[in-house]
């Protein structure tokens, strides 16, 4: 992001935002886990049914969420991949020699990117969360992982643009989510992160459509003079592989940072310890998701090496928050689900999202690719390997 040389105020009020932001958002977060501990989820039940008068529900519903999308559904996980980001993002400021790869797509927007995907979050939890009921899920997740920190990306940090990908985010990636899911999935036995994802790019489709005609939104990528996806000649490095694999755990999110994928493992694994049926919506099968992350996350990087040294990204995240935690949790996490779930959607999963985000219009944020495979790749592997012997439990 580059500054004016002739008005160094204005770079110090931003920089004054931020951290008033950023110590904002600290204060609230710790009230937040403190409620958290407070209302417990020691079961791995449903926290909240949508009964807007409980508060303490919906506020651990919205923490909760944040780490949804990686299957742990667990508070103390949300709690620390939000501390876990904002070290990241700290260090990034502060040019620190292990602040780990920069977070929002390499654009340093983070704060602009979570805060606008957390109010999304939000806004659409409060407006579609009429649709649930006693024990039955709905994907009110979604606007945290799509429309608002990719519009945030695309078009620039400020006010307008954060709120407009909030509201739009909020307004259409959450209801073609519940319909994809009540109407697809269920009906014909798919994983239900079939149906969350379609909604994200289904949303998606429409609200990018549809900002491009509002006349405060400046024109896409116009923010910034160069393209983060430069060619990274440290990819030969067994370490860079490493840290490339870790920070996949969080690139659903926008974050896409050892930091944060590291906090947020740590809030995992101690709520684990504490209550293992407190993760993955009570199934009992945070370990046998967690390896099958694992091997899809480090084979998928290793696969594609190649790619992310000649593109500087290469979407080998996408079957870690889909294919293979889907595959664990339809056959029970048997030895061969892990395995065989990790692996194919490593080798498939990341090309076919590449192949779609390189045909998208540059009004459209590669995102969009990148679920779209998730639901592809998904709905097709998952009931493929079903047929296997000894897949199933």
């Amino acid at each position: 992001m580059t500054t004016t040389v002739g008005r160094p105020g204005s770079t110090l009020r931003r920089y004054r935002v931020e951290y008033v932001a950023g110590g904002l958002g600290g204060i609230l977060l710790v009230v937040l886990v403190a409620w958290m501990f407070a209302a417990g989820n020691e079961s791995g039940r449903q926290v909240w049914d949508g009964r807007y008068a409980d508060a303490r529900g919906l506020a651990l519903w919205l923490i909760t969420s944040i780490s949804e999308p990686q299957y742990y559904a667990v508070a103390s996980a949300g709690a620390c991949l939000l501390v876990g980001g904002a070290i990241g993002h700290l260090a990034d400021r502060k040019s620190w020699k292990w602040r780990g790869f920069v977070q929002a797509c390499g654009t340093g927007l983070w704060p602009w990117a979570a805060g606008s995907a957390l109010l999304s979050l939000s806004l659409g939890t409060i407006a579609w969360g009429w649709t649930l009921e006693p024990g039955v899920w709905q994907p009110l997740f979604v606007p945290l992982v799509s429309v608002a920190p990719a519009m945030v990306v695309l078009y620039g940090p400020g006010r307008i643009v954060g709120l407009t990908a909030a509201i739009t985010g909020a307004l259409f990636a959450p209801p073609a989510s519940i319909a994809a899911v009540d109407l697809v999935c269920k009906p014909l036995e798919l994983p239900l992160v079939v149906g969350a994802t379609s909604g994200m790019w289904i949303g998606a489709l429409v609200a990018f459509s549809l900002v491009r005609f509002l006349p405060w939104m400046p024109a896409p990528g116009a923010w910034r003079a160069a393209k983060a996806d430069d060619p990274d000649p440290r990819t030969a490095s067994w370490l860079w592989v490493l840290r490339r694999a870790l920070a996949d755990f969080t690139e659903a999110q926008f974050f896409g940072n050892e930091w944060a994928s590291a906090a947020m493992l740590v809030g995992a694994v101690v709520a684990y310890a504490i209550s293992p049926s407190a993760l993955v919506y009570g199934s009992g099968l945070f370990l046998a998701v967690l390896a099958a992350q694992a091997v899809t996350a480090l084979t998928g990087v290793l696969i594609w090496r190649r790619r992310w040294h000649a593109h500087g990204f290469y979407p080998t995240f996408v079957p870690v928050v889909s294919v293979a935690p889907a595959t664990v949790l339809a056959f029970g996490g048997t030895v061969p689900a892990v395995l065989l779930g990790a692996l194919v959607g490593a080798l498939i999963a990341p090309p076919v999202a590449a192949a779609i985000s390189r045909r998208l219009p540059a009004s459209f944020h590669p995102f969009i690719g990148n679920v779209a495979s998730m639901s592809v790749c998904t709905a097709v592997i998952v009931p493929v390997l079903g047929l296997i012997p000894g897949v199933a439990s």
